[in-house]
């Protein structure tokens, strides 16, 4: 029989020694979620070794943990209630471990922090908050364990809480309950303690069911990654797995980062039993459109009213697991689901440092297990999501030289000065183009810089600057745009049209890509053929075959430019 029971994951963190182990291990038996027989070996261990029964020796299952007494691995457990069942995991809180703690708690849709009623808040409780806030995990309880060690003094109990919301709160994580505990007896745990008769919270596993699960992926707005695309007979087929919402035959789809739209023809099939109408979160299918265009691995399909975002710059939290350490401006690869882009570090707004648990402003570079928040710049634009939003399209690794170094997940977008382009604007279609900007050689530099017009959105009808300094286009010309997969038809100096490239023919009219590049075609045929080459992938030997620049472009010479960026093919 099939058990569409409810999951929930949970992490458990806070400093070592805090007894996280502990209120697991008592969850676990007073739940009987125990295997049969268990509690039996480890009390006969405990007594093979000379030591007194705890229940954290049901999760330290590792040889080297019990001889150490501390958690240094993620362990994952499961127990249910009447409502749901869970999946605990039992996080590290020694610093040695920080990566395994984060490892453990970047899946897990809530989080209980221990803190020890005696010790009180330590400096890796404070961290662990941060973590918690890093990972954007917002359902947080704060568990004051061992409050046996104070008389189960309510006093001290509320100076805890006051401390930690806080700290929390500076943070962006509200806890919405503090419980006092004593995992050692069991009290209040799982069952009221009549030594907390001033606390009239719930108890620990009462507030478990009080926590809400995510929405299922499903019913997220749509987010179908391209893995590839395959010829077959005359079908183009497009492949990808969905890694969020729900796709029907029939639907309007957009195709981003290029913005083309189409629909969706058919959901392709082997055999008769897999034919369907509808596919969803987690499916890997193949799709053919209403309209062919040049897909490519990295695009990402999704409903034309909930597109995902599109940006060369956004926040980033990262883990540095690299054996060399992470140093802004130094050029990495970033894969995030299909996209695979070369990247930079802009800035490290803040690194924590592993070992010490010090925390560095406006650092250069991050260190091997070092955690930080950083705000990243791609060579191309990229989709992506938030990580609260969409932990599958909000998460991504890094891969410096062959090695993948890193993980992280997207915290926030980036307010550019270049978020408006100059672009060519017909009702939705959107046509970003550089065509118009201007050429010079530095000459105090002794470099060819490029200086970007002010943005302006040209709509259908109006005039365009097809005459500048350093560029002298003729009154009639196409700007036909591979990357995005329209044309713009400038006639007598004025913007007549832009379509999409698919219903494109050549006309014998001078050609340029958007750069402002003379496009080398003499005939249909070679329109067709140029189409192909790109698709392939671009490089020297395609643009100086395809490519022009000096057919309607120059170079002049300046000795004062301002707002510049270098140029870069």
């Amino acid at each position: 029989m099939e058990n569409n029971r409810e999951v929930l994951r949970i992490v458990t963190v806070g400093h070592v020694d805090h007894g996280k182990s502990t209120v697991i291990g008592r969850l676990l038996y007073d739940t009987k979620s125990l295997p049969e027989g268990a509690i039996d070996r480890v009390k006969k261990i405990a007594k093979e070794k000379g030591k007194p029964f705890e229940y954290a020796y049901l999760l330290d299952a590792f040889e080297e943990e019990q001889k150490q007494g501390i958690t240094i691995d993620t362990t994952s457990l499961q127990f249910h209630t009447d409502k749901r069942d869970y999946v605990i995991i039992d996080a590290p809180g020694h610093v040695e471990f920080l990566k395994n703690m984060i490892t453990g708690a970047a899946s897990a849709e809530a989080a209980l922090l221990i803190i020890d009623a005696q010790e009180g808040i330590q400096e890796q409780s404070k961290r662990h908050g941060y973590i918690l806030s890093l990972l954007g995990i917002k359902q947080v309880y704060v568990v004051v364990n061992k409050i046996d060690l104070i008389d189960y003094n309510e006093e001290k109990f509320n100076s805890i809480k006051k401390q930690m919301n806080e700290f929390l709160g500076n943070l962006n994580v509200y806890p919405s309950k503090y419980i006092p505990i004593s995992a050692f007896y069991g009290e209040n745990l799982t069952s009221k303690s009549d030594k907390l008769s001033w606390y009239t919270g719930e108890t620990v596993l009462e507030g478990l069911d009080q926590f809400t699960q995510e929405t299922g992926l499903e019913v997220k707005p749509l987010r179908l990654p391209i893995q590839d695309v395959y010829k077959f007979d005359n079908r183009r087929i497009i492949a990808g797995r969905i890694e969020a919402g729900t796709l029907n035959i029939g639907d309007e789809i957009l195709i981003s980062p290029d913005n083309k739209t189409t629909k969706i023809k058919n959901i392709e099939y082997y055999v008769e039993k897999d034919k369907t109408q509808t596919v969803s979160a987690g499916m890997s299918v193949g799709i053919t459109f209403e309209n062919e265009f040049f897909n490519k691995r990295g695009e990402v399909i999704s409903h034309k009213k909930n597109p995902p975002i599109i940006a060369d710059v956004f926040k980033a939290n990262i883990f540095w697991m690299g054996k060399n350490n992470f140093v802004k401006g130094k050029k990495y690869k970033i894969k995030l689901v299909t996209q695979e882009v070369e990247c930079e570090i802009v800035t490290f707004n803040k690194v924590i440092d592993a070992t010490t648990l010090g925390t560095y402003e406006n650092a250069l570079e991050a260190k091997t297990n070092d955690v930080a928040e950083v705000t990243i710049k791609t060579k191309e634009k990229i989709c992506f999501d938030k990580f609260s939003d969409n932990q599958n399209t909000g998460r991504f690794v890094i891969v410096d030289g062959y090695d993948v170094s890193g993980g992280g997940i997207i915290s926030d977008t980036v307010k550019s000065k270049e978020a408006i382009r100059t672009s060519f604007i017909k009702d939705e279609i959107k046509l970003e183009i550089n065509c118009f900007d201007e050429y010079y050689y530095d000459i105090k530099s002794s470099s060819i810089k490029k200086k970007s017009l002010k943005s302006v959105q040209y709509s259908v009808g109006q005039a365009v600057p097809f005459r500048g300094e350093s560029y002298d286009f003729t009154e009639d010309f196409d700007v036909i745009s591979l990357h995005s997969n329209f044309v713009a038809k400038i006639r007598a100096g004025k913007l007549k049209d832009v379509i999409a490239l698919e219903g494109y023919s050549y006309e014998n009219i001078a050609g340029i890509n958007e750069d402002g590049f003379e496009i080398k075609l003499t005939s249909s045929k070679d329109l067709e053929t140029y189409k192909l080459e790109y698709g392939k992938g671009i490089n020297d030997v395609f643009a100086n075959k395809w490519l022009d620049f000096s057919k309607y472009r120059n170079v002049k010479f300046s000795d004062i430019i301002e707002e510049t960026l270098e140029y870069q093919i």
